[in-house]
């Protein structure tokens, strides 16, 4: 559907429960999630228009924060303002989240079964779906021996300085290098249906408050040493700083919360594990980190916490960005800084693939032949992880138990 067609008249309620059904039923990660979305938002409800719907896409690769997620919200923000895009964001996170905390309860029970080979097995499914995450994006972000090079360069640079200052600090030089050496990525396209989503004084009013949180819930946390406030710090700096989305969001969120002793490497991974196994968006896995830790409320107030904390900054961000990014987006300075920061994604994430994931996973010589078969079931037999998950955790528990 090329054409433009008017925008419908669509309550908050219409939208909840259209990512309702594909927070329901979107597996395969937030690729396969703006495939979902293109069919049922361009093609059958012609909510927004082709150009349109690659616009957004576009701008959701710009910003940090789970992409699939942020293409939700602004959808929802399109058909009914911010009522809209907090709808979106509800309804396609609700039942991987409720999934995920409800784990978090029974998870210290279920470890005792099968001797904890499943968990094993879940271990195995994680690093292979790792490893995929890490050779598409290879393919698409650093292409061309300027950007492999950055890629390497970050990669060999984490296993090396093992923490959130250095995780960022890669990031800020790989915007740095792109400026300087890859502003002749080509500019996207118009869309052929663009609409005023948020006017400016709004939109200013959300990155004021996006930056406002971002350094002041860690000062007020630290003032009033409020456990609660500590994890939505935590958290909503782990959301403002995810380049990449999806998977990405391992590294980051292992060095803040396992490297604290919030939560252990194998409860980590093994909740990781099930995530693959679930549909909708991948940032929920928050739900259960923020459930099961050490620290602050813990349980269902835990998880909620953790789940608003790191998907405010993509609503904020969103809000604030859409004016000014027909504009923006023609910049070579900031097409080569994004390109900076994605290739530089790549290396963060292949650091995290060997440490943790893989120095967490690998007990004996048995388990590289495990992980290797479990990448080929993803990457060449084409099995959706759901099915690869469930799979390889039935398999280790028969056999480890």
């Amino acid at each position: 559907m090329d054409a433009a067609q008017p925008a419908k008249a669509v309550s908050a309620f219409d939208v909840f429960l259209a990512f309702l059904k594909q927070g329901l039923t979107a597996f395969g990660g937030p690729a396969a999630h703006l495939g979902y979305f293109r069919k049922d938002f361009v093609e059958k409800r012609g909510w927004l228009s082709e150009g349109a719907f690659a616009d957004l896409v576009a701008l959701c690769h710009f910003l940090p924060g789970p992409a699939s997620s942020q293409m939700g919200m602004a959808i929802g923000l399109r058909q009914a303002g911010l009522a809209g895009a907090l709808a979106a964001f509800a309804g396609f996170t609700l039942p991987a989240a409720v999934a995920m905390i409800a784990f978090a309860a029974f998870a210290p029970r279920l470890s005792a079964y099968s001797g904890g080979g499943w968990i094993h097995g879940l271990k195995i499914a994680a690093a292979a779906v790792v490893l995929q995450a890490v050779v598409d994006m290879a393919r698409r972000l650093a292409l061309g021996p300027v950007r492999a090079g950055m890629a390497i360069g970050a990669c060999l640079g984490l296993i090396v300085a093992q923490s959130p200052v250095a995780q960022v600090g890669a990031l800020l030089a790989g915007g740095l290098f792109g400026l300087a050496l890859l502003r002749d990525v080509p500019a996207e396209l118009a869309p052929d249906d663009a609409v005023e989503m948020v006017d400016r004084p709004s939109a200013l009013f959300a990155l004021g408050l996006f930056v406002l949180l971002l350094v002041g819930l860690p000062i007020l946390a630290n003032l009033l040493q409020n456990p609660g406030l500590g994890m939505a710090s935590v958290f909503y700096r782990i959301g403002s700083l995810v380049f990449g989305g999806g998977h990405v969001v391992l590294p980051l969120m292992q060095r803040e919360i396992v490297d604290r002793r919030w939560l252990d490497p194998d409860t980590f991974l093994m909740g990781y594990g099930v995530m693959q196994a679930l549909p909708g968006p991948l940032f929920s896995f928050a739900g259960f980190v923020g459930a099961a830790q050490k620290y602050g409320p813990g349980g269902i107030a835990g998880g909620l916490i953790a789940l608003f904390s790191i998907f405010l900054p993509s609503l904020l961000l969103i809000t604030g960005v859409l004016p000014f990014w027909d504009r923006l987006k023609r910049q070579g300075w900031a097409r080569g800084a994004v390109a900076g920061v994605g290739a530089t994604v790549v290396g963060v994430l292949a650091a995290a693939l060997w440490d943790p994931v893989l120095m967490e996973t690998v007990r004996r010589p048995a388990d590289w032949a495990l992980v290797g078969a479990a990448f080929i079931f993803l990457q060449v037999a084409k099995l959706p992880p759901w099915l690869v998950v469930i799979g390889f955790a039935a398999a280790t528990g028969l056999l480890l138990g």
